[in-house]
């Protein structure tokens, strides 16, 4: 039963991370691909948008994740089983590698794929990534977990932190905020170079997170 409850959760991640990739990605890509045809400022509006449709979809069934970062940092702090760390990480690889395909098959003339790039040193550019991570993981963990915040505002609210983390931070490394999302352009794209930014930074800001808000809520029950 436990088995078959992980699967239907596996895949809801999957389709959530596919969503906000093909979503998200998909618009850098039609940029690329025909310009002038959507602005620039739509891409993180699309982004933070598509997170939050997603949430409120599936976020049910999962938990919403679709981010190894998120789900490393709610196992940091026990609010997620460690023994279906690796499982997620699964789906939500699976679930941004299947966009990817599928928007390069549609558009094989792309030349990035919505692929992450810093245009700052790799060590500013871990300490940014660091920093977006954690005030998107910040704002999660308390949606999504403390009784007295208000959950049903939960998609609105963590979309809205992805929207205005991309606005400013897309410029500087592309605002990733989430290992599988610049992972699976890479692949595509054959540039490991600077991937390894995207996986230190979101899972450390993401980790220091989730530990300042637990030590942050206090005793109460939530």
């Amino acid at each position: 039963m436990a088995q078959s409850s992980l699967v239907k959760r596996m895949v809801a991640e999957g389709i959530g991370t596919f969503g906000l990739m093909f979503a998200g990605c998909g618009t850098l890509m039609v940029i690329e691909r025909f310009p002038g045809s959507v602005p620039g400022a739509a891409v993180p509006v699309v982004f933070g948008a598509a997170v939050g449709a997603m949430i409120y979809t599936v976020g049910h069934i999962s938990g919403a994740h679709f981010n190894p970062a998120v789900t490393c940092g709610f196992a940091v702090v026990k609010r997620f089983p460690a023994r279906e760390v690796i499982p997620y990480w699964a789906a939500q690889v699976a679930g941004a590698v299947a966009a990817i395909a599928l928007l390069w098959g549609i558009l094989p003339e792309g030349t990035h794929y919505g692929e992450t790039i810093p245009s700052v040193s790799s060590f500013k550019a871990v300490l940014f990534e660091t920093a977006l991570t954690f005030l998107l993981m910040f704002v999660i963990i308390s949606t999504a977990t403390d009784k007295r915040a208000w959950g049903t505002m939960a998609g609105a609210a963590i979309g809205a932190t992805v929207m205005f983390n991309s606005y400013f931070g897309g410029p500087v490394t592309g605002a990733s905020m989430n290992p599988a999302r610049s992972l699976a352009p890479a692949l595509f794209h054959c540039d490991m170079d600077g991937l390894w930014i995207y996986l230190i930074g979101p899972v450390l800001g993401a980790s220091l997170a989730a530990i300042l808000y637990e030590s942050l809520r206090g005793d109460r029950e939530t």
